[in-house]
């Protein structure tokens, strides 16, 4: 590591809406080096996907535009150039061929009336001389070196015909198909499995190596930063609050919004009493202005740990209950057709023979790799799938045998909060009407006036406005629309909710408030949760007993501690060791393999 690859200096990007300008890169500068990876870290709206952006000239104008400032690009024969400062078309030669990029979201990225290696063919005779055959030989190398199962097969597949992880591989293979020498990956894992984004990471520095590239890794997972990248950016409003080392940054976090990053990630080897939030460590005067907080990771968090005896404690009354849900051999089975008329060949058994009890109370975690069938057990609980054997057992009566009426009743009870809060509500409806059309449904409260001050009431209570029951969910972020989501359960007074991968999408500072949220609400109102994830650490803080997953059965199940400290299957093994910790042995071992020497 040492040549300077690509550099940016006091680079601005803003944006022109309703006569507002708002800066969304605010003068920043920092260097990126030959074989080095640069983790760009910070929460939705930091201002770290406009950067890599910006280094594309991909910012759309109006209502974008770069304002001010260099992005100096040092070409492999020694002479450098202001990709800031060159025509349209010279910049297209530098995209791809100089310059990749891997977008966070692989399948609006891939053309889905393409098959995937066309898709590739198609870019690299865009910037190779190679004919079609070539074209495709090089495709399927690389698809290869990418390590997908059978490139020939998913040469020929559209990108619906297969998974997340294999489509962010097919844009890897892109990305690399012309050897770049800088490659930008934005947020490519945060919709994947710890399994997939473990060996997507490692893919990415397997590369890295062999080709002495340079990465701009963007992300809001601290954890997964600590595992790749040699050097920091901590962004905030269009800002850098913060850069150094990886072991530095980790080790000495010196602004607060950093500790505050670091503190709000589920810890994996101690159970906090709530999960610390980037407004503990960032104080604020009534002019806005920060106040300075010297207090450490380490000190804020020492007195929160709940004992072992507490929960213990907690475990026997939890557990001498009769439980309030029993679900015994079931089973949920999708057909599978021979082409649009034809007969059934196959089925997938998405659930298949699962046993187990939910006492009231309890948070009962759901874990496994996406398609394990967690979320189908969630939707069969309350009948959006329909099982094919087996009894669900709730307060003595079978939701299976459930005639429309007593399902109506039953689903005023049991609740669900999508993992897509914006697919969930509907775009036409201020989200006011929103949460009380369940109340109207099941005739809760006498009239509308009542209803709407309950859902006020509600609002507050998930820490948002209450003047806000006139607006629509295109105006709020993820984080305001999952507690849309939660409030509108929660306005039908139910016993029992199933959370469905509902902080999988937020930033770690945004899940870490809708976490400590669900956890008082369950207290105050009494709640009892099934709480679905694929990511164990999440998983194993929210819930008193843990069920891991995988192709439809139970692979393990019992306390949520006792599972994550000692395993019994490998399957709940590889998944532990698949989660990014963070700790600093982890980062001073990463290091020290690409050769640099650590004190």
């Amino acid at each position: 590591m040492g040549d300077t690859l690509l550099e940016f200096k006091n680079l601005i990007t803003q944006f022109r809406t309703e006569g507002i300008i708002v800066k969304a890169v605010n003068g920043i500068s920092f260097t990126l080096n030959r074989g080095e990876t640069i983790g760009i870290v910070g929460e939705s709206g930091s201002g770290k996907s406009v950067t890599s952006l910006s280094a594309m000239r991909l910012i759309p104008s109006p209502p974008g535009e770069i304002a001010g400032g260099e992005i100096i690009f040092h070409k492999n024969d020694g002479t450098s150039v202001d990709l800031l400062n060159i025509s349209e078309e010279e910049m297209r030669a530098f995209r791809g061929n100089d310059i990749a990029m891997i977008f966070q979201e692989p399948m609006t990225s891939l053309n889905p009336v393409f098959t995937c290696g066309n898709q590739v063919v198609e870019a690299i005779m865009l910037h190779q001389k190679l004919n079609k055959k070539q074209a495709k030989e090089l495709t399927i190398k690389l698809f290869e070196e990418v390590q997908l199962p059978d490139p020939e097969r998913i040469f020929s597949t559209y990108p619906h015909q297969i998974s997340g992880g294999q489509k962010q591989r097919v844009m890897i293979a892109m990305a690399m198909s012309c050897q770049p020498s800088v490659l930008i990956a934005d947020e490519p894992t945060t919709a994947l499995d710890v399994t997939v984004q473990k060996t997507i990471l490692q893919l990415m520095q397997k590369l890295q190596k062999e080709r002495d590239m340079g990465i701009m890794f963007i992300t809001h997972d601290l954890g997964v930063i600590a595992e790749l990248a040699d050097k920091v950016v901590v962004m905030y409003k269009g800002d850098i609050v913060e850069q150094g080392t990886v072991l530095d940054i980790f080790s000495n976090p010196q602004h607060p919004y950093t500790k505050g990053l670091l503190a709000c990630r589920p810890p994996l080897d101690k159970r906090y009493t709530f999960l610390p939030t980037v407004s503990d460590f960032m104080k604020t005067d009534e002019d806005g202005n920060m106040i300075e907080n010297n207090i450490s990771v380490e000190e804020f968090t020492k007195d929160l740990s709940i004992p072992t005896s507490e929960r213990e404690k907690r475990h026997k009354e939890l557990y001498v209950k009769e439980p309030i849900l029993q679900i015994k051999n079931l089973k949920t089975h999708f057909p599978i057709r021979n082409g649009f008329f034809g007969g059934i060949s196959d089925y997938v058994k998405a659930v298949d023979n699962v046993t187990f009890d939910v006492y009231p109370g309890e948070t009962l975690g759901l874990v496994g790799e996406s398609g394990c069938g967690k979320t189908t057990i969630g939707r069969t609980i309350i009948r959006l799938e329909e099982p094919t054997e087996g009894e669900m057992i709730y307060k003595g009566k079978d939701i299976a045998k459930m005639e429309a009426k007593e399902l109506r009743e039953f689903r005023k009870e049991v609740q669900i909060i999508f993992q897509d809060p914006y697919s969930s509500l509907n775009p036409r409806m201020t989200i006011g009407n929103a949460i009380m059309e369940p109340m109207q449904v099941h005739g809760i409260l006498e009239n509308d006036e009542q209803r709407k001050k309950r859902v006020e009431d509600l609002l507050a209570r998930v820490n948002l406005d209450p003047s806000h029951f006139y607006r629509y969910p295109h105006e709020f972020s993820g984080g305001q629309r999952q507690r849309i989501g939660i409030a509108r359960a929660l306005a039908v007074n139910p016993k029992f909710i199933i959370c469905d991968e509902s902080v999988s999408a937020l930033d770690v500072s945004v899940q870490a408030q809708v976490l400590n949220l669900l956890n008082e609400l369950k207290e105050e109102f009494g709640l009892t949760y099934i709480f679905i994830s694929h990511d164990l650490s999440v998983v194993k803080y929210m819930s008193d007993r843990m069920l891991v997953m995988q192709d439809g059965k139970i692979e393990e199940m019992g306390d949520a501690d006792q599972i994550y400290n000692k395993p019994e299957t490998e399957y709940t093994k590889k998944l532990i060791d698949a989660i990014p910790k963070g700790k600093l042995e982890d980062i001073k071992r990463h290091l020290e393999s690409k050769g640099v020497k650590v004190g």
